[in-house]
């Protein structure tokens, strides 16, 4: 009796440590959609790595690193060019002035740690920082992200409340003329290849939530 009862608990426990181990299926819906999103691709910065550029996971989508001062960014002349972007993929400069992507890990004082899942259901449908603030910026894709349902918004945000936490301050934005640009290939102060150039679609990162 006591060996069944043993065998009963060791079960108990094999289940129970398995279903620990595997993730809420909210959690990995939410981590599929940040994925097929590229949600990395502007909110994880860029590090050259022995192949070129490659995601630095250790400040997995925490965005701009803080430390990174950007210079005052090119100016574009007359013409189909609209947009620079630095070789982070994390500062962004066009029309819409310069805008920073943002912390989306927990973090309570620099990221989305006093957001609620309702605040990042409303900043994407309005396209504004926790659906009352400032205008998310380019090239943030909220015209696409408005289009998911609830139930995939509310899994994203499940999923980065699972991600480590990073302590990182992402500066403000900067409105359009506040940034003296310079002109392409002037003495900007950027190392070579720090700037990229393309066109644009219209982000800017939710910012921390004491900043509305």
């Amino acid at each position: 009796m006591r060996k069944m009862k043993a065998l009963a608990c060791s079960v108990t426990l094999v289940v129970a440590s398995v279903a620990a181990a595997k993730p809420p299926a909210i959690v990995a819906r939410g981590e599929h959609l940040v994925l097929l999103g590229g949600c990395n691709d502007c909110h994880t910065p860029l590090k050259m790595g022995p192949q070129g550029p490659a995601p630095d996971l250790t400040r997995m989508l925490s965005g701009h690193p803080q430390e990174l001062a950007m210079p005052p960014p090119p100016r574009l002349a007359e013409g189909p060019w609209t947009y620079v972007a630095a070789a982070t993929m994390t500062a962004w400069s066009g029309p819409w002035g310069v805008s920073y992507t943002s912390n989306l890990t927990p973090d309570a004082d620099t990221g989305l740690g006093k957001w609620t899942a309702q605040n990042f259901i409303e900043a994407m449908r309005s396209g504004r920082h926790m659906g009352r603030g400032r205008p998310i910026l380019p090239p943030m894709p909220v015209q696409a992200l408005a289009k998911l349902s609830d139930a995939e918004l509310k899994a994203i945000f499940a999923y980065l409340r699972t991600i480590p936490a990073i302590k990182n301050r992402v500066p403000d934005p900067v409105a359009p003329g506040v940034a003296a640009a310079q002109p392409v290939g002037g003495e900007s102060g950027a190392p070579p290849g720090s700037v990229g150039t393309g066109s644009a679609e219209p982000s800017e990162r939710p910012a921390s939530p004491p900043r509305p």
